[in-house]
This record gives C-alpha cells, structure tokens and sequence, in this order.
C-alpha cells in the first residue's frame, strides 16, 4: 500500500507509464503566463509540502494518464504503485448567477476589462475586479476548490491530486477560460454578457416599441445623410485619434504563449524585439518621421 512504511512510503517508484501527459517543465516553476501560475500557488497553500514534491514528480515523469473536463470541473487518471489508475475529480464551487452579475458588472464597467477579454486575454489585474464584486477567481480555501482520490492515502489532497494540478495549470496557460467554466459560465456566455452590457441592449430592450410614423421618419432621415455620404463633413475636422501602446506590452504574444516544441529557450522573449520594431515601422508608414512629415519615399520632389 502506498504511503505506509518501506521504499514505497515516499511514493517516488510508481509503474512507468507509456502516452501519459509530461508537464511541460522538467524543473523549476510550472505554467508559463500569471494565471496559471497564480492557480499552481492557490493549490500549494492547501496541499502539504511533501505531497507537492510528490506531485510535482508524479507529473513531470507523465504519470497523469488523462485529463478530461467535465461539467463539474475535471477528472483525471494518475497512475500509482498498484496496477489499476487512481481516479482524481477537482471541481470548484460555482458563483452564483448574482456573484456572476456583479462580476460582469464590474467588467464591463472597465472598458479595458471589456476589451481583453473579448479579445481573448486574461487582464493581468482581473483579480482586483472580482474583489471588487465580493468573490474570489482562484480558490481561497478548501471551500473553493474540492478534490477527491480514489487512492488509499488519508490525506485529501494527495499527491496524485497535486500532481493533476500542476498538469491542469498548463492547460490553464493554452485556455484561460477554463477557469471560467470552473466557476459556472463558459466564454460564450461570458462574452456575451460583456458585449450586452457594453452596448447597453439590455437597456434598449425595455423601450416601447416606435410607431410607425416614428420609424418613417427615421428612414427619411437615412435617405437624406445617404446623399452626402461620400462627402467630408465639418465634423470630421474636429476627430481626432490617438495611438497609444497597449496595456499589456505585446498582448498577443502573451496570449499565444511559448510553443509545445520550444524547450530549452524562450521563444516570446525572441520574438518581442521584431514585433516592437514591426510596430514602429507601421507608425512611421502611416505618421510619418517625428516632424510630422510623410516618409522620405512619398515626399514630392
């Protein structure tokens, strides 16, 4: 039996496994962007400091037979010592619809908030708008997050559960919406309650209804502004646009994350010099030098 006394007390030699999943770190740290890293550390403040190096083992010798997620949350497959796969279920406790609508409050009142996730970003302070709302993204506490093993050892969690974490925290860094589900809303609906409360249709939808005089006049209205349509307006003069740097340097880069077959170097921080000066280029076709003349090649002779 696993964890009592003998070699096996450790649980350092369980059966080799063949096609399991190896953590993509080998040492160090596990998870590549914040928010994986921020559920690996939410998970090692519940589980012993043995079981994590325990886990930790378990996930990078690819002793997690399979991950699947479920509406519960996920469950997985660890391979121990005994010949049969240990189960694992990790779920977290959803928020409730109005923990949801707070959150999505919140969201959406920050238009940075709005745009991020829309384009599909994990906002580097998107903790700070869940406090704001009462309620916590990544588990607090053994409350938030419940495990279960099929293995014999007493403690809950094991290391077959820690190591599942450390394996589901790099599938956090190619899905970050994952955690969403976790918590009881997916990225559709997600989404779609941000762009509703950005656009205020939700506002609209209680209007009463126009008459049809009303939507008459609306309609001679457009054919009149279609006459013109292709003319510039006095109002155009007074537009003006700004380019600013994103929040978030090179966005999406951060977003793509480091590739499966990159290893022993990091490919993101190579690539962030060539889209720095990709960008710089496009400002001065489109701007012109810092005088605010074109570019030498389009000044008349």
């Amino acid at each position: 039996m696993e964890d009592r006394n003998g070699s096996n007390s450790w649980g350092m030699n369980p059966r080799k496994t063949r096609g399991g999943i190896k953590a993509q770190s080998e040492h160090g740290s596990f998870g590549k962007n914040w928010w994986a890293r921020r559920w690996i550390a939410a998970m090692e403040q519940l589980v012993s400091g043995p079981r994590l190096m325990r886990g930790q083992y378990y996930a990078r010798q690819g002793q997690v037979i399979s991950i699947e997620e479920t509406k519960e949350g996920v469950t997985a497959l660890v391979q121990g010592s005994r010949p049969r796969p240990y189960k694992v279920t990790i779920r977290l406790t959803p928020l409730s619809a109005r923990q949801w609508n707070r959150v999505l409050d919140v969201l959406a009142d920050q238009a940075i908030f709005a745009a991020q996730l829309l384009a599909g970003e994990m906002p580097s302070n998107i903790e700070e708008a869940f406090s704001t709302a009462g309620v916590s993204l990544f588990p607090q506490s053994s409350y938030d997050m419940i495990t279960d093993c099929s293995c014999p050892d007493k403690a809950n969690p094991c290391k077959h559960v820690a190591a599942t974490h450390y394996i589901l925290g790099e599938r956090f860094d190619e899905d970050p919406f994952l955690l969403f589900r976790m918590r009881g809303r997916s990225q559709d609906q997600l989404l779609s309650a941000l762009r509703q409360r950005r656009s205020g249709s939700s506002a609209v939808s209680t209007q009463p209804r126009r008459s049809l005089r009303q939507a008459g006049e609306d309609f001679t209205r457009l054919e009149d502004s279609m006459k013109n349509y292709w003319e510039i307006g006095p109002a155009l003069h007074q537009f003006s646009a700004q380019v600013r740097a994103p929040a978030i340097p090179q966005p999406l880069l951060k977003r793509l994350g480091e590739p499966d077959f990159v290893r022993d170097l990091t490919l993101q921080n190579q690539l962030e010099d060539v889209y720095e000066a990709i960008s710089q280029f496009a400002l001065l076709l489109a701007y012109g030098d810092a005088a605010g003349g074109p570019p030498e090649d389009e000044e008349e002779n």
